[in-house]
């Protein structure tokens, strides 16, 4: 899931996450996951007027149907946000309130993040937790930053430097990558044993349905 709208610089160029989108979906793909990409650039989601969830079964916008699925039938989430003044981006939180908790629920997510200064986007990672874990999306331990990520990565998304350099970063993503197949799969195989809605049932009417008695 990526998080950038940037089509214009400066700074340049203007989407580097792009880069880092290439690069996460080549390593997991290299590690035998199938990955869809949902970017933002090319789903033209506006900004929140109707979620999916107020819509009548079926009858929502195709391109929210579509996302809705593909959240649905995901084992993991990746979420991957550039930092806009310390904070996650607007266009990834955009997508993610358009949909219910129950869509990404009992799954679990990693968080990338990257920007042209020294940092990272570490404040956008952290700061992005809360919105995981608030859909029961629970982000695993491990991040993945990518500091001048417009530097370290190449417009096809393979780090600059030559073999070592490439080494050094899919070492450094793979211990991410392990906790979120780890968990991925214990919650796959266990939903294959037990429905969590179950036992927590998902938000039908109003949010004050979970207020205490």
């Amino acid at each position: 899931l990526l998080g950038s709208t940037r089509t214009e610089g400066p700074p340049r160029p203007a989407n580097v996450g792009a880069r880092v989108g290439a690069f996460i979906t080549s390593e997991l793909r290299d590690r035998g996951h199938h990955v869809d990409v949902v970017d933002p650039i090319r789903e033209e989601i506006p900004l929140l007027v109707k979620p999916h969830f107020a819509y009548a079964a079926g009858k929502a916008p195709e391109n929210l149907e579509r996302l809705f699925a593909i959240f649905k039938a995901a084992n993991a989430i990746v979420a991957v946000t550039p930092e806009y003044n310390h904070s996650p981006s607007p266009a990834l939180l955009n997508i993610m309130n358009h949909f219910g908790a129950s869509v990404f629920a009992f799954k679990p997510s990693a968080i990338v993040s990257y920007s042209q200064g020294q940092w990272g986007g570490t404040r956008a990672a952290h700061a992005l937790r809360p919105a995981l874990s608030e859909l029961g999306c629970l982000p695993v331990s491990a991040m993945v930053h990518f500091p001048k990520a417009h530097e370290v990565l190449d417009e096809t998304g393979l780090p600059v430097g030559g073999a070592e350099a490439q080494d050094r970063w899919k070492g450094y993503a793979a211990r991410t990558f392990a906790q979120l197949e780890w968990w991925g799969t214990a919650a796959r195989n266990h939903r294959s044993l037990e429905d969590p809605a179950v036992g927590s049932p998902a938000l039908a009417t109003t949010p004050s349905q979970r207020n205490a008695p």
